[in-house]
């Protein structure tokens, strides 16, 4: 019983074979799957695949790359899509500072705006964080986000970080990168991180596990992640598998 709570099943990278990897998920034990929109072409596909099949469910927002394109009618736009039965969080969105494509102030802004629609709306969020820790807690702080909390997507930061999104009532989401054998960070923390707040992940196409890394990822690899962090916590898989889906059942209100 394993849950992908974060992956992009829609892109482009699958228009050979979607159905095929879907159905490589579901014979792997995947039977939840959170598909993310995050800007105007990938929210109407993510709609779309959340449409198609039961178990898959959509997040929509606007990805802080794409920052720098968000219209006024995207964030009412995003609004009326948060009204269909499916869509279970805001997100991605957040702070990226590895890619100059957007520039921080309205990146600030954009995140801010999504924040506040959220607590308008009683939605969780999912969190982009990428060499952006401080200004990202800062504004999550700022924007009272902890009264809907959500999800920090790819868990990338120190243990100080990890509190201080659990204090604000964040869910940590490890993928890929804990299987990857120089991972030692993401490894201490997730060792760490209270199992009702634990939560696991591909991000396909990207970030793809160990033994595959470098090749095209997949939701059917988040067994993989699951195998990796059930050998951190000294469990078994099954108990991974079962922890993990009841915490993202109870957070985004999956069946």
């Amino acid at each position: 019983m394993l849950t992908d709570t974060h992956t992009h099943m829609d892109a482009s990278a699958f228009d050979e074979d979607r159905d095929e990897a879907i159905n490589r998920a579901l014979e792997a034990g995947v039977t939840r799957i959170v598909n993310i929109g995050f800007n105007r072409e990938t929210i109407p596909t993510t709609m779309a695949l959340a449409e198609k099949y039961d178990f898959v469910y959509a997040a929509v927002g606007w990805h802080p790359q794409d920052a720098k394109d968000m219209l006024p009618e995207d964030l009412s736009w995003i609004e009326e899509l948060c009204k269909h039965p499916k869509v279970v969080a805001i997100g991605e969105i957040g702070l990226d500072y590895y890619w100059d494509t957007s520039p921080k102030d309205v990146q600030d802004r954009v995140f801010r705006e999504q924040i506040r629609l959220a607590r308008r709306i009683g939605k969780p969020i999912i969190i982009h964080n990428r060499d952006a820790h401080h200004d990202t807690l800062k504004i999550l702080r700022e924007e009272k986000a902890a009264e809907v909390g959500g999800i920090m997507h790819s868990f990338s930061g120190s243990w100080e970080t990890a509190q201080a999104c659990l204090d604000m009532n964040f869910h940590l989401s490890f993928g890929g990168p804990i299987t990857f054998k120089n991972a030692k960070l993401p490894k201490e923390i997730l060792a760490q991180v209270p199992l009702n707040r634990l939560l696991i992940e591909t991000d396909a196409p990207y970030l793809t596990p160990h033994p595959f890394r470098g090749k095209r990822n997949e939701t059917s690899y988040v067994r993989l992640v699951a195998e990796t962090a059930a050998e951190i916590r000294g469990m078994s898989v099954e108990e991974l598998a079962e922890i993990t889906t009841a915490n993202a059942i109870r957070l985004l209100g999956l069946k």
